[in-house]
């Protein structure tokens, strides 16, 4: 009886006390694993998995796009923009999150969670280039992403892309929705996360 109770109220543990996570699958097989939607009402887990290997598998998708929020100018290993004026507070980004998916489910009639997954997805390279040094040469050759990684690059291209957006010219939350509805339609003409996996993917091409 523990376990059926247990199951009801997983079922009906909603985003923002919004919504659910009831009915939204990831498509793409290789990111099955990698893409947690398991149901939380905040997605916040305080560190719990920083110290675990692959403890980013744990984490709920939203909340790993809350994290990337935090930094939202980082780009590689450096500041691409800067993000000092980023106070890095999970009460300011969870109030961004959650005026996004507002306008998402507004604009598009749709559960916003599935609208993140599919804009990820869209947005995931599957192949990029490693430059290596052979003798005095410098050699670059294609490699396949790992998934982890795939989740990784797709969530900082959407809030760089975003965040360019916003600085200056209007709001992150409008700028955050705007470039999910878009990567969600794989649009690479209003989306930079999908012109930037097409350029990673077709400099991948012409390096094998």
């Amino acid at each position: 009886m523990k376990k059926k109770k247990s199951l009801i109220n997983q079922q009906n543990v909603k985003l923002f006390n919004r919504w659910s996570f009831e009915g939204v699958e990831v498509k793409d097989p290789g990111l099955v694993r990698y893409i947690n939607l398991e149901p939380r009402v905040i997605p916040k887990t305080y560190g719990r998995f920083a110290n675990t290997r692959f403890g980013k598998m744990n984490l709920n998708i939203v909340e790993r796009l809350m994290n990337k929020m935090m930094v939202p100018g980082h780009k590689g290993k450096k500041h691409f923009i800067t993000s000092d004026r980023c106070t890095g507070k999970t009460e300011k980004i969870y109030e961004i999150i959650k005026k996004t998916f507002e306008m998402i489910e507004k604009r598009t009639k749709k559960n916003p969670i599935e609208i993140l997954v599919r804009a990820v997805e869209n947005a995931a390279p599957r192949e990029e280039v490693i430059s290596y040094q052979v003798g005095g040469v410098i050699v670059r050759s294609a490699v396949t992403t790992s998934p982890q990684r795939r989740v990784d690059i797709a969530l900082r291209n959407i809030v760089n892309s975003s965040y360019r957006r916003a600085v200056g010219a209007g709001e992150m939350a409008l700028a955050l929705a705007e470039e999910l509805i878009a990567a969600s339609n794989n649009d690479s003409t209003k989306s930079y996360a999908i012109r930037e996996k097409e350029r990673i993917e077709k400099e991948a091409e012409g390096a094998r």
